[in-house]
Order: structure tokens, then sequence, then C-alpha cells
């Protein structure tokens, strides 16, 4: 399996465009939009979205037992449905629901070839057909080949839906091509504003590729009127899309189609291929295929095929209106139209999105990149506009769908700012004063360019000279769109013209050096002026250059073609010589030679440029600059020359920088002369920018001096290092396809260590790389022995262990006698426990003596002396002895006072080291306090929400089992209307009666052996049983609370609904849970699963026992790991094993702990996957296996093995600190290979006793409270730091699930149960006469937030899926009791002998009531609903979820309990007075039950 790493982005803005983008488990291979709705089609799925690509439902076309392509997809809009054919079962087609696309309408099999289709709906809305044409890979004829075919869309049709019927033939007919072709079908359409059908199509016949165009008239009838599909086939016309060389005819094929919006002519425009590195794009007018045959086509009636055309070849031939743009990579294109304006957008491999605008003369403006992918990835050849305003354009590629406004008007704040974009979509709206859309502009003047020009200016100022000579005309002229009302004003001027926008002037009067004017043109409010320099053209003088045809040309003067001078332009002046064009191709004037480009290194940069690039050539001492021209550069880009050199006397060189450029591609290189020509021609190309996704190694010591090896792509445009904060740049070194730098010097923080980030200097750019580089302190070498083998010597070095995971080739020793020094050769480092050691060796040296070792590491230098040894122990321990006796009588004498003195420096300095440990103990604690800051993604991908019958399943019988399972339809009976039998039927009808159900509620609690659990049980098969009726429902509801309210056992009105005792409470918490859960799925699922995931990656965060659970941050106090010994974070990279061959994925990078144990690891490395894609890895944890990378090999990770340290009878799990795993570590997931039901490795969890027969981080000692000396005293309250720090990484979170439950909703329909429920609160209180409004408050309480949230808050497990561990259910506890406390009437008086988890929340209560307070306000100010309006929600919440649940099983469940306490229920209807009708209809259930009980179900 292939992994690809992609960023889970939902919705993302760039560059104040917005762009929307939602990625999906699988690769997209189709979309089409319907009205309001977007399908999309991935591998496994079909997926249906709003317009702005919010997901509504999904339905799934594959998985693992069920094979299916899908290769149609059809939305008919007519009729509200969609069509969508796939390969399952030998084909089938099948209706959807547009709405709803889970929903089946018909479905039957019909086969329709195994290669990619096309499919049109033609004709209009009640006669629509479906179109379909197949591929055909190798034509052989026959019916099997029939290559377009026309089915019916509807069942009132002749034939039925999806029938190939007509209506005067048998059998049906269809469209086949002449054996020994091959065709592969682009695009097909039927054109808006008339019946023909096109179908654009490759055809290959042998080596020979040609594009064809069929057109078929989807309006043709027979003689008697009617419509056949036999009379479409035979209208068949077409012909050959020659592209795009002139006469000559080569092998395009065409990549992708759109059709231009038109009413007259039918333009189309075609993306066409030559090779791979050329596609064009081409203007076809495809109207006139209509008027010609077309060969290799024919029409097949059953028994014979009749050719639509002679087979000689002589089909009609279309050539371009114009060819538009040109790349080296097209692969799709789409078209809009702008009043006179064409619109096309390309997508290409490179991940460009590009717009073009042609006028009304086809002629191409500035091609524009409107949206870039971050990596080279191709879009799929389809794009499609969104159906409301064609503002937006939906593009494909990979996994992502992705909606890309087609302009980005917003951004211009000015007129001429809005004019100058030359985007036909933005103009002026000159009422709002902004720059919109046309559609946004209404009653108003919308200032656009217009559609006749490509003028590069608002405002263009001319002159014309009289015939005469003797009068000068100044003329200005807006490019305004058509119908725009405007004023002009000329300065200085005393003879204006007719309409203010010209001005004449005497020759005489003209001055020699120029004429400056200030023009004016008012667009209602809107004022623009442009000031202009008008010269006398008869003084510019000079050689016939490019640069004075511009000067010419700028100063309102014409440059005559013929006369090679400026002139005046007169009313005779050809346009020609009024356009900047013809400066291009002058040529006169050169006194100089012309240039000669060599060679031009580099030939390939990024798109990040290039500092200091080289051409080599001759005769470049009259060069300027430097000019790039690509081919969607309207303006090329110029770089000044930096210096010249003659190498010898025929070649030279120029420096210069290569600019940046925003895309892709080749781009052509000349030299620029002064007098504006430009010289030679040589290509640049332009790739993706370096990308550096590792370092080899990741860490380096603080003297600096180790290679680093920069891993990634296109690492040969890098130029220079930087490592940020620090000013010098640092040099690269080449190795053969390896790019290394040497570390400089680097300053390391109180830790002893220190992160960098490296950056790749490229141009003028930085590319910062995705892995910091860490500094640690200089390699601690302590001491060294030797020992001699013949003439050679052997030294063996002691290092203090480190994270630098040196290597031989890092380290130099030469080992010193006296002056005399020797290298000794690095043989190998071993490693243990707390020590490396370095092994070397001195060569053929018999006799020699070291004295020192001087160590070179890098830049680190260190002379290491050797230890001296003590010699005469002998002499002088006798002469001590000799002392010793004669003071003997002295020491005796002071012996006890020294001894005490012992002691007590001795205990003394125990109680200082214990002082000092608990000090940096509290000291990290406020420092964890201080700079906690929990890094949390907002948007986690998709929320994994549970649907509504497993949401209420697991409310309404917490326990599970099997009767919640039977409660519950499967997926194949959801749109099945349950068809349930007489008993049950009978029961329904006797349970709505309210009479009956009240009494039967009323029986079933005055019975003593009825328990609590009874109670539960019924109120959920009667919430089940009434599911699909909650306005009766509610009303019974509310009858049993007044009936409870009223009992003597209820004299405390402030203990109501304070506990589940009653089938009405858990009736009450059932019925909240119905209709609350729009606002729960809505609004606060996000919250609350943000919540749940920070308490997850907190508690993550520092050690956590993998034996107890408990871990080093929690919010409960019981789950606080006090014990837990000195840890290190870790940065480790992931590589997962794919395929058979020892591939691997890219790398994942992880976060993990020194003192994580195997599994944890394991578990980390699943998250992190399923955080970083969305979407869970293929195996479990017990089907992976985890190996490390050491000295270019990899070494199996157990949780327990040989090597596991082993403590009396426990044995402690391994951590990454046991295989002593340095940060930067690479490890590889593979499939665990042999599975063993009784192999300790699987899963140490499940032995019985896994909690006694091994450890982790809770010391056995420790824990036995058997403390030694060489173990760390820990205090335990000194670690509650640890529960306000983690309180303060979550408690944004928790604030901000808190505000949502208690705050209101944008949309307050699911509120409305919390309304009404509280007016009925209200109204009962004051029917009882209760006046004390903290017992209001107290009920509201009990019924709301006791009885639902904190239920919700407890177990998030009841609404996502996902498990619940132990501890995180006590940290949610702790949240739990902040919310409840939150709403208690009474002030708490917490003193230090208080449970933290009151303490921990204390301050933030007194708000939360004030909160609380403010929204109980809040509810109670609202407008009271109408009985009307909440019987109608009421009714909507049972329509939304009928048919989920089986109600037979709820009521003979129910039944079971009428049964056991028939004869009760029966004396209760008596004493209620109940109508006869209603015992005999109890007694006829109960004959029909009776009736039944041989089934076996009671």
């Amino acid at each position: 399996m292939e992994f690809t790493l992609l960023a889970v982005v939902l919705a993302v803005c760039r560059c104040a465009l917005c762009i929307e983008a939602h990625i999906f488990d699988g690769d997209v291979v189709n979309f089409a939009v319907g009205v309001d709705k977007l399908y999309v089609l991935t591998d496994t799925q079909l997926h249906q979205m709003r317009l702005d690509l919010s997901p509504e439902t999904r339905k799934e076309i594959s998985n693992a037992t069920t094979s299916n392509k899908v290769e149609l997809l059809v939305p008919f809009v007519y009729n509200g449905t969609v069509i969508t054919c796939g390969s399952h079962n030998t084909g089938y087609c099948e209706v959807l629901d547009s709405y709803n696309i889970s929903k089946t309408i018909h479905k039957e099999g019909i086969g329709i070839g195994a290669y990619p289709n096309i499919a049109v709906l033609i004709g209009h809305e009640e006669d629509t057909y479906l179109l379909l044409g197949k591929n055909i890979e190798k034509s052989s004829g026959g019916d099997a080949d029939a290559l377009v075919t026309l089915r019916d869309t509807k069942d009132g049709q002749f034939g039925g839906i999806f029938s190939k019927s007509d209506l005067h033939a048998s059998p049906s007919s269809s469209i086949q091509n002449i054996p020994g072709t091959e065709i592969e079908f682009v695009d097909g359409f039927q054109h808006t504003a008339s019946s023909h059908v096109y179908l654009l199509l490759n055809e290959k016949r042998g080596s020979k590729l040609t594009v064809k165009l069929l057109s078929l008239d989807s309006k043709y009838t027979e003689k008697d009127g009617k419509y056949t599909k036999a009379g479409t086939f035979t209208t068949l016309q077409g012909a050959i899309l020659q592209c795009c060389e002139g006469d000559v005819v080569r092998p395009w094929k065409l990549l992708s189609s759109a059709v231009i919006p038109g009413e007259s002519a039918i333009l189309w425009a075609g993306v066409f291929e030559m090779n791979v590195e050329d596609t064009v794009v081409a203007i076809f007018d495809i109207s006139r295929s209509r008027t010609a045959p077309v060969s290799g086509f024919c029409i097949n009636k059953g028994d014979s095929c009749e050719s639509s055309g002679e087979e000689k070849s002589n089909d009609k031939v279309l050539r371009p209106a114009a060819v538009v743009f040109r790349n080296s990579s097209i692969t799709s294109v789409a078209a809009l139209k702008s009043n006179f304006w064409i619109v096309l957008f390309f997508g290409t491999k490179t991940g460009l999105l590009i717009k073009v605008a042609l006028d009304e003369a086809l002629k191409p403006g500035c091609p524009g990149v409107l949206y870039s992918l971050d990596e080279d990835r191709t879009f799929l050849p389809k794009m499609l506009f969104d159906p409301v305003n064609h503002t937006d354009v939906y593009v494909s590629q990979g996994k992502q769908m992705i909606k890309v406004p087609v302009a980005r008007c917003g951004v211009h704040q000015t007129l001429r700012d809005c004019w100058s974009a030359l985007d036909p979509f933005c103009g002026w709206c000159v009422s709002q004063s902004r720059c919109r859309f046309q559609h946004d502009c209404s009653n108003s003047d919308w200032v656009s360019v217009p559609g006749t020009s490509q003028q590069r200016d608002i405002m263009s100022v001319h002159m014309i000279r009289s015939s005469t000579g003797q009068d000068i005309t100044v003329t200005a002229a807006p490019n305004l769109n058509r119908g725009i009302r405007f004023s002009c004003a000329v300065e200085k001027c005393d003879s204006p013209g007719p309409s203010n926008c010209s001005c004449t002037f005497s020759s005489e009067s003209f001055p020699a050096e120029g004429l400056s004017l200030r023009v004016t043109i008012t667009v209602q409010t809107e004022t623009l002026t442009k000031d202009v320099l008008l010269k006398n053209c008869s003084s510019i003088r000079g050689r016939p250059t490019s640069a004075l045809c511009m000067e010419c040309m700028s100063a309102g003067c014409v440059w005559s073609l013929s006369g090679e001078a400026c002139t005046w332009k007169t009313a005779s002046t050809k346009a020609l010589e009024t356009s900047q064009d013809v400066c291009k191709n002058i040529t006169l004037g050169q006194n100089y030679t012309k240039p000669d480009i060599l060679s031009m290194t580099p030939d390939e940069v990024s798109i990040h440029g290039r500092n200091r690039a080289v051409i080599k050539g001759r005769n470049l001492e009259s060069v300027t600059k430097v000019r790039f021209q690509g081919n969607m550069d309207c303006n090329p880009k110029e770089s000044p020359v930096l210096s010249h050199s003659r190498n010898s006397s025929s070649h030279e060189s120029l420096t210069f920088h290569i600019p940046s450029r925003i895309v892709k591609g080749t781009v052509r290189v000349c030299l620029l002369t002064m007098d504006g020509q430009c010289h030679g021609n040589t290509k640049l190309t332009y790739d993706s920018p370096p990308i550096c996704s590792r370092l080899n190694p990741k860490t380096t010591w603080a003297s600096g001096g180790r290679e680093i090896a920069l891993e990634g792509s296109n690492m040969k445009f890098v130029e220079k290092v930087k490592h940020k904060e620090q000013p010098e740049d640092i040099t690269l070194k080449r190795k053969i396809e390896t790019t290394v730098y040497s570390t400089p010097a680097g300053v390391l923080d109180s830790s002893g260590s220190r992160q960098v980030s490296v950056e790749l200097l490229v141009g003028n750019t930085s590319v910062t790389c995705r892995e910091e580089l860490t500094y640690h302190r200089d390699p601690q070498f302590t001491s060294f022995t030797t020992t001699r083998t013949g003439n050679d010597m052997s030294v063996t070095i002691q290092k203090t262990a480190d994270f630098l995971n040196l290597n031989k080739s890092e380290i130099q020793v030469q080992a010193m006698q006296g002056e005399v020094s020797y290298v000794c050769v690095i043989d190998r480092i071993e490693d243990s426990n707390d020590t490396t050691s370095v092994l070397c060796d001195i060569k053929n040296q018999p006799g020699i003596h070291i004295d020192s070792l001087k160590i070179t590491v890098g830049k680190f230098s260190f002379n290491l002396q050797k230890s001296r040894n003590l010699l005469y122990v002998t002499a002088i321990s006798t002469s001590t002895t000799i002392v010793i006796c004669a003071v003997m009588v002295v020491v005796g004498l002071y012996f006890h006072r020294k001894k005490q003195r012992m002691l007590r420096d001795q205990m003394q300095r125990r109680i200082e080291r214990i002082e000092c440990e608990i000090r940096n103990d509290i000291r990290q604690g406020f420092v964890d306090m201080q700079t906690e800051r929990l890094e949390l993604i907002s948007s986690t991908g998709a929320i994994p929400f549970l649907d509504y019958k497993h949401f209420a399943s697991r409310i309404f019988f917490p326990e599970g089992g099997p009767l919640a399972t039977s409660m519950m339809k499967d997926i194949t009976q959801l749109s099945v209307k349950e068809q349930q039998d007489q008993r049950c039927r009978a029961l329904s009808r006797l349970i709505r009666d309210q009479l009956f159900l009240t009494s039967f509620v009323h029986t079933l609690e005055e019975q003593k052996n009825f328990l609590v659990k009874d109670k539960v049980m019924v109120a959920s098969l009667l919430t089940l049983a009434l599911h699909d009726d909650l306005p009766y429902l509610t009303q019974v509801m509310e009858q049993l609370l007044v009936s409870l309210m009223d009992q003597p056992s209820n004299a405390q009105p402030k203990l109501l609904l304070r506990r589940t005792e009653s089938i009405v409470e858990k009736l009450l918490t059932n019925w909240m849970s119905i209709c609350l859960y729009g606002f729960l799925r809505e609004c606060v699922g996000q919250p609350l699963y943000l919540l749940v995931c920070a308490l997850m990656e907190q508690i993550s965060k520092g050690p956590v026992d993998s034996v107890t659970g408990k871990a080093l941050y929690t919010l409960n106090e019981d789950w606080l790991l006090w014990q837990a010994q000195a840890f290190s974070p870790l940065k480790l990279t992931v590589l997962f094993a794919v395929g058979t061959e020892g591939e691997v994925s890219e790398p994942l990078d992880i976060s993990a702990l020194d003192c994580d144990t195997v599994e944890q690891v394991k578990e980390k490395v699943l998250l992190t996957f399923h955080r970083k894609f969305g979407f869970h890895f293929t195996q479990q944890l017990r089907d992976i296996d985890i190996e490390y990378e050491r000295d270019g090999r990899y070494e199996a990770l157990q949780e327990v093995d040989s090597s596991s340290e082993v403590m009396g009878e426990v044995t402690m799990l391994n951590t990454l600190k046991h295989y002593k795993i340095p940060d930067g570590s690479t490890i590889k997931v593979i499939t665990r290979k042999v599975q063993v039901p009784q192999s300790p490795t699987l899963s140490f969890k499940e032995e019985p006793d896994f909690e006694t027969k091994y450890y982790h981080l809770i010391d056995p000692e420790l824990a036995d409270s058997k403390s030694s000396e060489g173990k760390k005293l820990k205090v335990k309250e000194v670690y509650l730091t640890k529960l306000l720090s983690t309180k303060v990484a979550v408690h944004s979170y928790v604030e901000n699930l808190f505000r949502t439950i208690w705050g209101t909703a944008n949309n307050n329909r699911p509120l409305h149960a919390v309304k009404h429920f509280f007016d009925f609160l209200d109204s009962q209180a004051e029917s009882k006469k209760i006046s004390d409004p903290d017992v209001l408050h107290i009920w509201k309480t009990n019924s709301l937030p006791l009885r639902f949230w904190v239920n919700i808050l407890k177990n998030p497990q009841f609404v996502f899926d996902l498990e619940k561990t132990p501890h995180l259910d006590g940290c949610l506890s702790v949240v739990a009791q902040a919310f409840m406390d939150s709403f208690s009437l009474t002030e708490q008086q917490l003193g230090k002998h208080a449970p933290t988890n009151k303490l921990l929340y204390a301050k933030d209560i007194p708000q939360y009531k004030q909160e609380v307070k403010a929204y109980y306000n809040k509810v109670k100010d609202q407008s009271a609903l109408n009985s009307s309006e909440f019987k109608e929600f009421l009714e909507q919440e049972s329509k939304k979820h009928e048919n989920e649940f089986n109600e037979s099983v709820a009521l003979c469940e129910i039944y079971k309990f009428l049964s056991r306490y028939f004869n009760e229920i029966s004396q209760t209807l008596k004493q209620n007075n109940a109508p006869s009708g209603l015992t005999e209809e109890l007694q006829k259930v109960k004959e029909l039950f009776d009736s039944k009980r041989k089934t076996g179900w009671e």
C-alpha cells in the first residue's frame, strides 16, 4: 500500500482569494454539478455536497467484498435525480434521489462496457433521453461494439426506464464504428440554444490519429410527428478537427473540451496534444459540422449497418478560428462568457489553474495564474462552474476537490485599479464605489474593460494635426465598456470640442519643449485624471530605434513606417501606426556588433530564481540587461548586468541575477542592448522549488563542524544554507547525489540544548526545512586506557553518553608521547548504559608510551590526559600505622564526638539534597503553568459522529446488549417502512390511548417488585414505540410529570427530578436527547470533540504509566503519576513498509518520550497518522510491529524481550530509553508476520496478572514505600501543580464548550424544546403556588444540565465513535463537576483540605454562575411558542428518524411487562372508569399475543 502525505485542509485562504477545498479518503475520479448540489465520485464512494463543499451524505459503491467501478455520473435536474452506471455484476444503472443519494429510486442491470464512457442527457424536460457513448479499444463489429446508444430516462417513455427499445424499431438502433478502429470519447454536450448534440472523440486507425466531431439532432421526428431514437441516429453528421499548423495534418490528440456560451455561432475550445511537451488551446466554430456526413461510422438497425458517409475519408475538415494559448502541460479547459469577452480556464499537469481573456476578435490577453498547488500534481481533465452565478470554478486533483473564485474583484480599491486588472468579470459599481461582479451591481453603471480592444490604460490621449498644419487637436478617449455616461475636461483649453473631450491648439502656440496638460474624465461621482506631456513630434529625432519609437508613441505622436521617423498623426494615419507594437519590429540604427550567446550557467533554476548566473558569449560589451520572456509573460522580466569580464580574445562572460517566476516552464533568454533590441536566444527552465524533508543527522555539537546532509527534492537549486537567527551564510558542499554543509558554532540554552531552523537560500527566497537541527553540548571524553598487542597498541576512550550518535568518520584521534604524535585509527564505537567507548588502534609502533590524546570532532578539540597512579602505598601505610598507634588514646577520647558530628553532617547533606530536589520539582511545575501551550489543530478532520440511531440507542440503553442491538434496523431495512403484524398494531393503538398509557405507567410503578432498572427499560421502550409520534409522547410525559409533582413523597420540591427513580424521569431524559440532538450535532459536537482531543493530547504529552494508566498531566488527582522519574521528549521519523520489495512510504514525524513503551509508541504512530490524514491506518495495533534503524539496519522493538530488566518477580516493560533510541531516529512500521495467540508479546494487557507481573514507571520499591539511597524521593503534593498546568492547557476548550451549551445558537429551532419545557415548569410552579425562585432554578437544572448535558460530557462515546479510557473518564468527571457547580445556588466554602477537583475550577465558578443566570433569563425572555409551532417542530423531529428503529421489537418487550401485571392494570382501568371499549381492546391484545406464544419470542 502506498501512502501519500496530505494535509487535511477543509478551508484555506490564499492571497486574499478564498480557496475552499475538501480532501477525501480516495482519489477523485469524476464529479458533476446539479442545481444546488455537487456530486463527487471517488474510488469507493459517491459524495453529495453543498456548493460550498460541505458534505451532506455519501453512498458506498465499492468495498472489500464488492468490486465496483462507477463509469457514469449524470445529474438529471428536471426530475431531481442523479443517474449513475457502474461495472458491478456485468454492469448496471441506477437512479438516485438528487437530494439524498443514499436513497435509490430505481436500479437495473445494463451492460455499458468496461472502459470510461460519456453520458449526455438530450432532448428537453419530458422528452429527455440518455445518450451513452462507449469507448472501443479494438472494434470487431457486431452489436457488442455499439458505440452510441439512446436509453429512456422515465417509465412513461415507450420502453420504460433505461430501455433501448424504439417506437417503430425492433431491435433497437445504435451507432457503430467500422471494424479496426479504436474510439476514445472526450466530451459530449447538447447546445442550450438548439436541439443539436455534439460528441468529441479521438479515432485511431492503425497508427493514424484523428480528432472527430459528431453531431445529432435530438428533436428529429418521423412523419407521424412522433420522436424515434432511430430518427435521431439518421441525422448523424460530423467533421474532422484539424489542429493546428496550417494545412499540414499532424497527429494531434484531443485531451479536454469546453463549449463557449453563446446564441449564434457555436464556438468550442479544445486542448490538443501532439506530444507530452506540446499542448495548445484552439477555438473552433463547430456549427458548420452539421452540413456534412462523416465517415467511419454507421447506423445499426438490427440486421444492417447503414453508413453515414463514404469511407474514402472525404470528411469535412474544420480548422481553428484561433489558436489562443500554448503550453507544455495543459490538461483541461473550461469557458465562460462575460459581455463581449470569452474567458478560458486551463488546468495543467504542474498544478496551475490559468485564466486567459479573449476579446471579440479572439485575441488573447495576458494569462494569469488563478490558483497554484503546492506540489506538481495534475488536475482532473474536467472543470465545472457553480450553477448559480458562475463565480466559482470546481477543479479536482488527487484526493482534493477545490472551489476557486473566477475573479478577485474585491481586492481592487479604486476605479483605475479595477479597470487596470483587465478582468472581464470585474467592474466598478459606481453606486457602491466598489469593484464587483456585474450581477452584484444592480441599478448602477458598471464600468469595465470594453471587449473591442486590449488597451493597457483606462484613458488614452493622442494628437491629430490638420491637413494644413496650422491646428493641432488633442483628444482624450476613455476606454470604457458600452453605455457608460461620462464627461471630459482638457486643461488650458480655449477651443473645446463638442464633447469637451478634445481641444484644438494653434501649431504656432505649441511650445518646442512640449505641452503639459491634465485631462479629466468624470463618471458620475468618480473622477479620473491623467497628466500628459505632449511633445512637438517634429522635434523627436535620432536613429530609428525601438527606444526612439517608444518615446514617439508616448508623446502622442505616431511612427511612420515609410519614413522611419516620428511624425504628427493625421486623419489619414493608418491604425497600425498608432499601436506600440510597431516599435518591436525596428531593427535599424545598430552601430555595434551583434551579441552572441554561447552558454548560460545554470540553464535550469527553481521558480525562486538564482543569484549570480553567468552567460558566456561574444561581443557582450554592449549588453545592458538580460531579458526573460515566457509564453505566459505579456511583460518580460529584465535583469541588469552586474559585471562583464573577458576571458580571452573571443570569449566574454556576463554576471546577472535570474529573477523569480510564479509558474514553472521554459522561457527564452536574450541580451538587451541600449537601442532596445534583444539578441540571442537560449532556453532557461524553471522547475519546482527545493523541498528539504529531512536532515541527516538531526543533531550537532555546540562547537560546530558536523556535516549535515540535506535530503529532499531539487536540492541542486540551493545556493547557500543559513541557520535562523544566525547572521552568517553557510557554503554548501556538493557530493555525489548528496548536498551537505558544515554546521557553525551554536549557543545552547539553560537546558544544554537548542533547536534551530535550517533555511535554504534560493535566489532571494529562503525555504525552511521540515525538520529542525538540535544543538547539544560538545562530546565529553573522560578517560582512556591502553592495551598492547605485539607491535600494535589499542586505545579505549571513555565518553559520556549523549544524543549525538557519533560515527567513526567524525572522530579523529592523535596519541601524544611528549611532542611526538601518532595517528590512532578509529576501529569502532560501543555503547553501554551511561558511557560510550571509542576504540582505536596505533599500528606498528613498538615501545611507545602514551601520555595524552588530542581528540578532534568537527571544530571541537580536546586534550585528554592519562590518570596518574599512586606509588609507595606500602611505605605510606606503614608510616601512617605508626602515627595512628601513637595517637590511639587521643582518638579514642574524641571518637564518640566525631561520630556524632559525621552523622549530623550526613543528615544535613541528605536534607539539603531532598530540599533541592523538591525545590527543582516545584520550580519546574511553576514553569509548566506559565508556559503551557497546547498546540492542537482546531479542525481535526472529519468528526466521527455516531448516526442518530446509535446515539439514541446508547442514551436509551446505556448497558447495551442484544436487546439494544435488536431495536435498531440494519442498513438494508432503513428505507423500508416496517410492516407490523396484527398483535403489534393492536398494542400500538392501545398505548396511543392516553388514559391507558398513564394507567399502565402508574400501575407498574406501584408494584414493589418493579425495580428501577425495569422503570428505565419501560421508559426507553415507550420512547421507541412512540418515536414516530413525538407530540403525543410529549403530552403523556407532561401529564406524568404533573402526577409526579402531586405525589406526597415529593413534599420537598427541590428534590424533584434529581434522580431517575420513575418512568417519567427516564422519559424526560430520552425526550431531551431526541429534541436536542440537532443542537448537539450542529453546535456542541465540535467543541466537545476538541476538548476530548485536547485532554488526550495533554495526557500523552508527559509520561503515562502503561500498567496503571496514571499520567503526569491530568485533571484528576486519583490519576496523577507523581512517582515518575526524569524523561526527555523525542522527535521520531516513521516510515511505513509498503509492497513486498522493501519499499517505504514518505516519512511521518511523530513526538514521543524516551520513557514510552513500545506499545505506547505504536499507539502514538497510529494516532498521529489518523490526525494527519483524517482516516485510520489500515491495520490495528496488535497487527503491527516497529523496527529501529541503527547503523543502516533495522532492529525489532518489543514490549518484553530477553534484555528486559527484572526486579524480583516483576518485569519492567521496555522503553525507548531502554533501547537507547536517540532524538531524530527513524523507525519503521511493519506488518506482524506471525500471529501466535499464546505469545506474551501479542497483548500483555490481556493477561489476567498483567498488573502484578509487569511494571513501567511506578517502581515497585517506591510503590511499597521501601525507598533506598539510589531512588529519588518523590512527594505527591509537589506534583499537584501538574493538575493546574493541565487545566491551563485545556481551559479555552472547556470555556468554549460551556459557553456553546448555555449560549444561543444562530438557529434557535433545536432549542424550542428547552423553551417549551422551561415554560411548562414555570406554569406548574405558578399553579402550585411556588414562589421561591430557587425551586424553579433547581427544577430546570435537574431537567436539563443534570439530566442531559452531564451525561453527554461524561460519556462522549455516546456521541462519537471513540474509546473512552478510565483515565479520560476521570478527567471528564472533573469537567462535568465544574459544569454542575456552575448551576449550583450554594456558595462553596473551600479550604486547603477541599478536594482538588473542586479547587481546580474554584475561581472560574463565580463567572460561570453569572453566565448561567443570564442563560436562564434569556430563555425566559424569549417569545413563547404557540402550540402549533412546537407541534410542527416535534413532527419534523419524528420524521427525520422514521424507520430507523424496530418498533415491533419494542412493542413485544412492552407486552412482557403488560402480561406480567395484566390483572393489576385491568383493575386500575376499572378504578379510573375507563370505557368498556378500552378494556375490550386490552383483552384483545392479550389474546393476540397469547396465540403467538409458540413462536418462541417470550
